[in-house]
C-alpha cells in the first residue's frame, strides 16, 4: 500500500511539473513576458491549474493550448507601463542626468527631482508620491551616495516597497565593487554604470521586458517585422538560424556550439538562455553544442520558406487518404509529390507530432525524418475535418 502511495505521488508530482515547464515556456513575444503556473491538488481527480499573466500572454497561452485549456483558470495581473524613481546625490547629478535621460529617450517615466520639484513644492511629499507610484527604484550608489541620509532614507522605503511586491529595486554602481554596498544590497543584482552611462541599455531591456542585446541593431527589429511567429524575437533569432541554416530540415540538421549561435543571432547569455527555455519543445543544448528538434520546421518554416508545413501537411495527408496506390517509403513520396526532402521532412513532422500518421524511423532514412509513413484513422479524420472548413 505504501508503494503503491509512493508511485501515485511520484506521478503526480511528475504531472505537476510537466504542467509547469509546458505553459511555464510560453512567452509573449512583444513582452519578453513569461506566466505564472500554479498546479494545485494531492489526487489525480483533484488537480486544478491556475495561470497569471498580462491579458495579451494569457490570450497567448489560450491560444497555444487550445483545447487543452479547459479545465484551467486564467488570472489577469496588472501590466502597467514602467515608472522609475531615480535616487542619487548632488555631487553625482551629471551622471544622474545622463540615466534619467537615457530612461526617458526609451520609454520609460522617470521620476528625477530636478524634473518633478519645483520652487514651493513640498519635498516630502512630492517624494512619497514618486516612491508610491514607482515600479522600478533605481538608485544610483557612488562613494559619496552610499552615504548619503537622504539617499538612505529613500532606499528604506524602497526596500518595504520591494517586500510587498510593489516595486523592483534596481542598485547601479558607478566606481565601486559589490562588497562595498550594504549586506542588504550585496543580495541583489548591482549592474555598473559608467559616467557617460552608455551601458544602459542592457537595464533599459531589463525594466522593458526586452531580452534583445542592443548590438543586434536591426535584425530583432527585422525579425519581428519580417515573420509574426508567435514568439519573442530572441525565440525567433534562434529559429530563424535553424531554419536557413538546415539542409533536410531535420532533427541534428545543423548542430552548432552555443558560441556560434550567440555570433550568429547576438543575443547575450541571459537572452539566449530564456529563448532556449521558450523553445523547448524545438531545440536541445547540451555540453554547449545546440542542436534543433524535427519539430522546429514544422513550426517556424513557413515564416522563411517559400512553403507552410501545415499546408503541405494537409495535401500530403489527403494525398495518403485519397490515393490507394499512395506510396509509403519516404522517398517514393517526395518523388509522387515532387518536394526535396526539406520540403517534405517538415510536413511530415506536423503529421507525426500530431499522432496523425503511423511512421517508422530508421538510421539509414537519411535524408529523410523518417524510412516510411502510412495513414491511419486520424489521417483520414483529420483530412475530413480540414476541409470541411
Amino acid at each position: 500500500m505504501d508503494l503503491e502511495k509512493a508511485l501515485m505521488n511520484e506521478a503526480i508530482a511528475q504531472i505537476k511539473k510537466d504542467f509547469h515547464e509546458k505553459i511555464g515556456s510560453i512567452r509573449h513575444p512583444g513582452t519578453g513576458e513569461f506566466p505564472t503556473v500554479i498546479v494545485r491538488g494531492d489526487a489525480l481527480d483533484d488537480l486544478s491549474i491556475q495561470v497569471e499573466g498580462s491579458p495579451e500572454l494569457l490570450a497567448l497561452v489560450k491560444d497555444r493550448l487550445g483545447v487543452e485549456a479547459n479545465g484551467v483558470s486564467f488570472e489577469e495581473t496588472a501590466s502597467a507601463r514602467p515608472k522609475v524613481f531615480l535616487s542619487y546625490t548632488t555631487a553625482d547629478q551629471a551622471l544622474a542626468r545622463r540615466i534619467a535621460e537615457a530612461l526617458m529617450a526609451q520609454g520609460i517615466e522617470t521620476w528625477w527631482d530636478q524634473w518633478e520639484i519645483r520652487a514651493g513644492d513640498s519635498l516630502r511629499q512630492k517624494i512619497d508620491q514618486g516612491l508610491g507610484d514607482c515600479t522600478h527604484f533605481v538608485v544610483l550608489l557612488t562613494e559619496t551616495s552610499i552615504q548619503k541620509p537622504w539617499v538612505n532614507a529613500e532606499l528604506d522605503a524602497a526596500f518595504v516597497r520591494k517586500l510587498n511586491d510593489h516595486c523592483r529595486l534596481i542598485p547601479l554602481r558607478h566606481g565601486i565593487e559589490p562588497s562595498s554596498l550594504p549586506p542588504l544590497l550585496q543580495g541583489l543584482r548591482s549592474p555598473t554604470i559608467s559616467v557617460d552611462a552608455s551601458d544602459i541599455q542592457q537595464i533599459i531591456n531589463d525594466i522593458h521586458g526586452i531580452t534583445d542585446k542592443p548590438p543586434l541593431g536591426q535584425a530583432p527589429g527585422a525579425v519581428m517585422s519580417s515573420a509574426s511567429t508567435g514568439y519573442s524575437a530572441a525565440a525567433t533569432a534562434v529559429a530563424r538560424v535553424f531554419v536557413e541554416a538546415s539542409e533536410h530540415g531535420d532533427s541534428f540538421d545543423p548542430q552548432m556550439s552555443v558560441a556560434d549561435l550567440r555570433e550568429k543571432t547576438g543575443l547575450t547569455n541571459e537572452d539566449m538562455d530564456d529563448a532556449f527555455h521558450e523553445l523547448r519543445d524545438f531545440v536541445k543544448e547540451r555540453f554547449g553544442s545546440v542542436r534543433p528538434e524535427r519539430y522546429l520546421f514544422a513550426e517556424f518554416d513557413q515564416h522563411w520558406k517559400p512553403w507552410n508545413p501545415s499546408e503541405d501537411a494537409l495535401v500530403l495527408a489527403a494525398a495518403m487518404v485519397n490515393s490507394p496506390d499512395f506510396p509509403a517509403a519516404m522517398s517514393a513520396i517526395a518523388g509522387r509529390l515532387d518536394w526535396p526532402a526539406r520540403r517534405l521532412n517538415p510536413a511530415t513532422s506536423y503529421l507525426m507530432r500530431r499522432q496523425l500518421v503511423d511512421y517508422l524511423d530508421s538510421l539509414d532514412s537519411r535524408p529523410f525524418t523518417a524510412h516510411r509513413i502510412t495513414r491511419n484513422d486520424a489521417t483520414r479524420r483529420f483530412v475530413k475535418s480540414r476541409q470541411s472548413r
